[in-house]
């Protein structure tokens, strides 16, 4: 682990300018304002391809990730922290950032080869936060079973998987066109108090 805080913040929305970008960049401003080091890996705009390949299944001995995937690798593989940008479809994380999760995070940088052991998780010590939006308030995404049953499948698993530490999720609810300007100052100020605080928390090592 390096001692100055590298944060990779990965976002998924196929508009340029929308809230999850918005919200993103206000994120990657307050970390970098308090001397943390930044990546942004705007998914759609880098043109990631989220389908995963058949030679890209672990379960046969040519089995080597694509020359994408190394890259990305190589991009956040210095991360110390994982942050999550993404709007719920579905009540779940978009294709991309699903795809993205499956083709990067998968055997040989989340967890351990099968020739190693298998299923090590390998990211161990490092964070991962979340940040989402709804257009359904987030009270009927709690009432109605969806809040829970995502963080279960995706937040907990991948935690489970990589070893990350879930350091928090957030979810801006009731979110669309005509967003009223207040709101969106709101928002904003919302995550760049949750970027200081993760920021704050940081303990350099050695």
């Amino acid at each position: 682990m390096t001692q100055s805080l590298h944060i990779a913040v990965i976002a998924a929305h196929p508009r340029r300018r929308s809230f999850t970008l918005a919200m993103a960049t206000a994120f990657a401003d307050a970390c970098r304002a308090d001397g943390a080091v930044v990546e942004v890996r705007d998914l759609y705009r880098l043109g990631f391809d989220p389908r995963l390949r058949a030679r890209e299944m672990p379960d046969h001995p040519g089995y080597a990730p694509r020359a994408d995937v190394v890259r990305e690798r190589q991009a956040i593989g210095d991360a110390n922290v994982f942050a999550l940008f993404y709007p719920l479809w579905f009540n779940a994380p978009p294709a991309m950032l699903k795809g993205y999760v499956d083709r990067v995070f998968g055997m040989g940088f989340g967890y351990s080869p099968i020739q190693r052991g298998g299923n090590q998780p390998l990211l161990v010590g490092r964070r991962l936060v979340s940040f989402t939006s709804s257009g359904a308030p987030q009270d009927w995404v709690e009432r109605s079973g969806a809040w829970a049953a995502m963080q279960k499948q995706f937040d907990e698993h991948l935690s489970l998987m990589t070893g990350l530490k879930i350091e928090g999720r957030h979810n801006f609810g009731a979110i669309g066109p005509g967003l009223a300007p207040i709101r969106f100052k709101e928002c904003c100020a919302e995550v760049d108090r949750r970027a200081r605080r993760l920021t704050a928390s940081h303990t350099p090592t050695a």
